[in-house]
């Protein structure tokens, strides 16, 4: 499917709300509500819109501490980073992980309830011998600028 101006508009304002209906989508697009929905249907079907969530204000909830990690495996054939991946994909606490180039070979966002909780998991993935080398921990002091969209019209203009 190759997308045109309108359909990046549609991603583009679904990714800022949601929740809006076909009829406010339809007006803010420049379409009748029938052709808005046919098009999100098949954006839906295509998989360019794998879902809806909602953003959750985490400070609200209580005390929270975001890590970002730099791991570096001990090897690298392809059994090894399937190991490493099927171990941490079990881990709640987990929300982001990317392989990257450079120094190290994965970058992992881990959320938790403290230092501890977060510590006792990098232990257990050590003690579980999954192939880790080494792995730095940063820990986010503060986050004065977090983007849920994408800058979907200045990236795809067909």
């Amino acid at each position: 499917m190759k997308l045109d101006r309108t359909d990046i508009k549609i991603l583009h304002v679904l990714q800022q709300n949601g929740r809006m209906s076909n009829v406010e989508l339809a007006e803010v697009v420049n379409l009748s509500p029938s052709p808005c929905l046919m098009r999100v249907k098949k954006l839906q079907s295509e998989g360019y819109i794998e879902g809806y969530t909602a953003q959750i204000n985490v400070a609200k909830l209580g005390q929270a501490l975001t890590v970002f990690t730099e791991v570096t495996l001990k090897n690298h054939r392809q059994t090894d980073f399937a190991r490493f991946l099927a171990a941490i994909e079990k881990i709640e606490q987990l929300i982001e992980c990317h392989v990257i180039s450079g120094g190290y070979d994965y970058l992992v966002k881990f959320v938790t309830t403290g230092i501890d909780e977060y510590q006792e998991i990098m232990e257990r993935l050590i003690e579980l011998d999954v192939g880790i080398d080494k792995y730095f921990s940063y820990v986010v002091l503060k986050s004065p600028i977090r983007r849920a969209q994408l800058p979907l019209t200045k990236l795809f203009q067909p």
